[in-house]
């Protein structure tokens, strides 16, 4: 992470200053691309580095800009990477219970209260097209049908 902070500063100076050094972004570049660790870090400076050679002697105003782009590249990558993470967002997504599991496949709403003519309603509109006499498949079927079992007899099925 320090060496992270370390190249984010300097890509932060090159990039800001009137007359880019080329050579030395060149120079910053490589030894990312050779000591990075990060699957896309890394690739990143590598497509860089032709570029930013490219640039050194050049006074072509659309090979600087484009140097200018790669460079900008890098540094993007750079921030995501030292940028504070806050929350769950690298948390994996929550297990959800049986009877959400049900629900999902009946393509009933988690959080609404629910009656027996309601699970019954959703089963019938399922089935018609999951029944194997009309096309579906036989564990599908069997699926609906402990689906419903599942949320008419919530207590029955509490451990599942």
């Amino acid at each position: 992470m320090e060496r992270l902070e370390s190249w984010k500063l300097a890509l932060e100076r090159l990039r800001s200053a009137d007359g880019a050094d080329w050579a030395e972004a060149g120079r910053l570049v490589a030894e990312i691309a050779r000591m990075s660790t990060d699957a896309t870090l890394r690739p990143a400076a590598e497509q860089a580095l032709p570029v930013l050679r490219q640039a050194v002697d050049n006074d072509d105003h659309s090979v600087t800009l484009a140097a200018q782009r790669r460079l900008g590249v890098v540094l993007e990558v750079v921030h995501d990477l030292t940028a504070p993470r806050f929350g769950r967002r690298n948390a994996a997504p929550k297990k959800l219970s049986s009877e959400d599991r049900a629900r999902k496949v009946l393509g009933l709403p988690l959080a609404v209260q629910l009656t027996c003519e309601d699970i019954n309603q959703a089963y019938r509109r399922a089935a018609k097209g999951m029944h194997p006499d009309r096309g579906g498949s036989a564990q599908a079927f069997i699926d609906l049908a402990a689906a419903r079992d599942i949320l008419i007899h919530p207590r029955a099925y509490k451990d599942a």
